[in-house]
């Protein structure tokens, strides 16, 4: 089915589209790499075609770009990736793209995976010369290749601020989501949640749900970090929306069984063309790792405040906890404005992109907001490639050997993602909590994870001792996809959670900040495949939540739902699932704009 832009329509009803196919997965990721030519004679014609992609660089942001830019370069299009230094790609694994760097405000291949949204904002979101610079950057690149067609420009939903550059060229924008479809109907929500006054309730309220989002608490909303629609962070994100509704499609890295509620519930304002796309199921996202990653570990494997339980009235899902966690606390503040620019650029987008399927999604889907206007797609990325070659940072091979050595299903791997911190007396208590647990672990602790603190002076003497291994960086999609482990204990960011539920296991959700809350919250309560560890970091229930998943009979359940998702996204990817159906529709929906 081939989509035309008339489906911008706002009166139409928009439909979404889950992306898959399972034997081009077993193909890459059996073989892996380099990759196969679909090989038909619409793909060669496609080759002239090409397609500007435009990363956050952020490792979480980065990994699904890149797995989405393999996926459509092997239907045939040419891929060009716009980039900052500033976190610069590792170019060298993706010889078959073209790059460009852009917006680099001085910056030489700077790492700075762990400064803070806040600083990375100023620096490129925030700036009030951003849009002319990169059209200026987006015409150049224009008349360079002018003997091709070029088909759209696909940017993060976060780089708000293309959409009114791609529409003053005439240059279709479609919008990718790296995060789930629940955290996208709540942060378009947030007007609504200033209006009922959420991110002002003091932490009495805490536990109370969140009405409007039964999922939530309102300790979930007020950890976003906004605290009023005013703010700059909830202004940002609020653009961001609206761009995405105003964008040709928007794609995310998801799949149908997996929010196959948040499907129905995509309100009506965003009627354009929605992709979900297994990611993880396709590629993984190694060598886009932005660290290195440390390989030593799977010889080893193989041998072994915040407190309210309230419900927030309009999200039934989330806790007021929930709300406050997500760390916003007005309109005003500079992640508020994020999150505003973003969904407002994301609604005037040419289409958005969700790194999900429509199982794990459905009832999100049907909540996404009416006015994204947009496509909207699913696409299960993990599914498709590994992201390890787009990783920023380098990855430790030699955890391999441990790995083998590990009974099966018996490890915790503990990775929370590149920009979370700790303090160093949540450090201790992870540390302690790991022991406490009586299983082997494989901790990822990178530099810069304990606050003002060298993470090996903070350790215990002896630690980790015989049954545990501590790395800064692993190849994670390896590690989750090894027979011994046995549980992910995460940060809730989506492209983690994605991964864990493509190889069926089982987690323990911490959050920080943002979509984490979200994230969690949905794990915990609504697929049940994880615990949430949602009341601090206290060695005890560290090491009960372990053994409650991994040794208790009560965790055999959680096991078996983990491994049922997985069977779920499996047959999403394959032939006839909500995915496979729908794989060239995207192809040929950016063959058309």
């Amino acid at each position: 089915m081939i989509i035309t832009q008339g489906l911008k329509n706002a009166d139409r009803q928009m439909p979404y589209f889950a992306i898959g196919d399972y034997e081009y997965y077993n193909q890459i990721c059996n073989k892996h790499l380099p990759i196969t030519m679909d090989s038909q004679p619409e793909t060669t014609a496609r080759r002239h075609q090409r397609i500007i992609m435009f990363p956050v660089p952020f490792q979480g942001h980065i990994n699904p770009m890149f797995q989405l830019a393999n996926l459509l370069y092997s239907k045939g299009f040419s891929i060009t990736i716009l980039h900052t230094n500033f976190n610069a790609p590792k170019t060298s694994n993706y010889p078959h793209f073209t790059f460009k760097s852009i917006l680099d405000n001085g910056h030489e291949n700077e790492r700075f995976s762990q400064s803070s949204l806040a600083d990375f904002a100023q620096n490129f979101l925030f700036k009030q010369d951003a849009a002319e610079a990169f059209r200026d950057e987006l015409e150049l690149l224009l008349a360079s290749v002018q003997d091709e067609q070029v088909s759209c420009l696909i940017t993060d939903a976060l780089w708000h601020f293309t959409q009114s550059v791609a529409d003053s060229l005439n240059l279709p924008r479609l919008v990718l989501r790296t995060g789930s479809l629940y955290s996208t109907i709540v942060y378009s929500s947030i007007p609504l949640l200033d209006d009922r006054g959420y991110f002002k309730l003091d932490d009495s309220h805490l536990e109370e749900q969140v009405s409007e989002f039964p999922l939530l608490k309102v300790k979930d909303v007020k950890k976003i970090g906004i605290k009023s629609s005013k703010d700059p962070l909830a202004q940002l994100l609020g653009d961001m929306m609206k761009q995405i509704k105003a964008s040709s499609g928007i794609i995310w890295n998801s799949f149908k069984e997996l929010e196959e509620t948040e499907l129905e519930r995509v309100p009506d304002d965003f009627p354009i063309p929605r992709f979900l796309i297994t990611f993880p199921k396709y590629f993984t996202a190694s060598s886009s790792s932005l660290l290195e990653q440390d390989q030593t570990i799977f010889p080893w494997l193989d041998h072994v405040c915040e407190d309210s339980e309230e419900q927030v009235v309009e999200f039934p899902l989330l806790k007021v906890k929930d709300v406050k966690k997500i760390g916003i606390k007005s309109t005003k503040d500079l992640y508020a404005e994020l999150i505003g620019n973003m969904v407002k650029q994301t609604k005037a987008s040419s289409g958005i992109i969700w790194n999900s399927f429509k199982e794990l999604e459905e009832t999100e889907l049907d909540r996404v907001p009416d006015d994204f206007p947009v496509p909207r797609f699913l696409i299960l990325f993990p599914k498709y490639f590994k992201a390890s070659s787009s990783s920023l940072q380098e990855q430790d091979q030699t955890i391999f050997p441990w790995l083998d050595q590990q009974p099966t299903k018996s490890v915790v791997y503990v990775s929370f993602g590149s920009l979370s911190q700790v303090e160093e007396k949540e450090f201790l208590e992870i540390a302690h909590g790991l022991v406490y647990s009586k299983q082997p672990f494989l901790w990822v602790v990178r530099m810069g994870f304990v606050k003002n603190s060298t993470w090996l002076e903070s350790l215990p003497e002896g630690f980790p001792g015989e049954r545990g291994r501590v790395v800064e960086w692993a190849p994670q999609h390896e590690v989750l996809a090894h027979e011994a482990t046995g549980v992910f204990w995460t940060h809730s960011g989506w492209n983690s959670t994605m991964e864990s539920i493509c190889e069926g296991v089982p987690m323990i959700c911490s959050s920080f900040w943002g979509d984490q809350p979200l994230d969690a919250r949905y794990m915990s309560d609504v697929s049940r495949v994880g615990v949430y560890l949602e009341n601090g970091l206290q060695r005890e229930d560290i090491a009960s939540v372990i053994r409650r998943i991994l040794v208790d009979e009560e965790g055999e359940e959680i096991r078996e739902r983990a491994q049922v998702l997985k069977q779920k996204a499996d047959e999403s990817v394959m032939k006839g699932g909500a995915s496979s159906e729908s794989v060239e529709t995207l192809v040929d929906y950016i063959s058309s704009l």
